[in-house]
């Protein structure tokens, strides 16, 4: 069962208010006591109220739980904007429960390999500058949907893009694109990006850079 699989399942055995053991939590995750004890401080890392007494067991309590939700990725990309910018604000109480709850959705996404989250990297600091990605999202956005050539500011220097196709990895934005200035496919974190603006000229699919093409 992988890691995030079995941490929602423990926290469903724990709902109950009732004390559970480790070696029944273990047995039934099939892991061994050791990872359970893992498993509870991660738990309390994410900032789940697990409680554990020596003898007796875990137990979990919450003033609100929710069941189990599936989110659309735009969903999940919303939720992080309005955390990023809370986050961000000036009302300490607020951007310190934004920062919470960040975690508790780290907690719960999937680290299987076939994920975008565990390809591109979820694991980043909570909140680590956000701006300069939710600045560039508006314009990215909309040349995608014109088909609008970019010149994007990046480290080397500018960069004349055909936006492809806009991604959304757990708190991090990569754009893909072909890059007119290295004939090449390019993909781009949004934070790595120093400005960006959209060009007069619209582009067509062509053979070998458009999407489909991508290896």
């Amino acid at each position: 069962m992988p890691r995030a699989d079995r941490l929602l399942h423990l926290m469903q055995m724990l709902r109950d208010g009732a004390w559970h053991r480790a070696s029944d939590l273990a047995q039934a995750t099939g892991v061994t006591e050791r990872t359970i004890w893992r498993d509870m401080d991660r738990l309390r890392a994410a900032g789940h109220p697990v409680t554990g007494a020596r003898g007796t067991g875990y137990r979990i309590g919450a003033d609100v739980t929710l069941p189990p939700l599936n989110l659309s990725h735009d969903e999940l990309e919303a939720l992080h904007i309005a955390l990023a910018i809370i986050g961000e604000g000036g009302e300490e109480d607020l951007a310190r429960a934004a920062r919470c709850l960040s975690e508790k959705i780290d907690a719960g996404l999937s680290e299987d390999a076939t994920t975008g989250a565990a390809r591109f990297g979820h694991a980043l600091p909570p909140h680590a500058g956000p701006e300069p990605a939710l600045a560039h999202l508006g314009p990215i956005r909309a040349a995608l949907r014109a088909r609008q050539k970019l010149r994007a500011s990046l480290a080397d220097g500018d960069h004349v893009l055909r936006p492809l196709k806009l991604d959304y990895w757990g708190r991090v934005w990569a754009l893909t694109a072909w890059d007119e200035t290295t004939n090449g496919f390019a993909t781009l974190r949004l934070d790595h990006i120093r400005s960006v603006a959209a060009l007069p000229g619209l582009f067509m699919d062509e053979p070998g850079k458009s999407l489909s093409d991508l290896p």
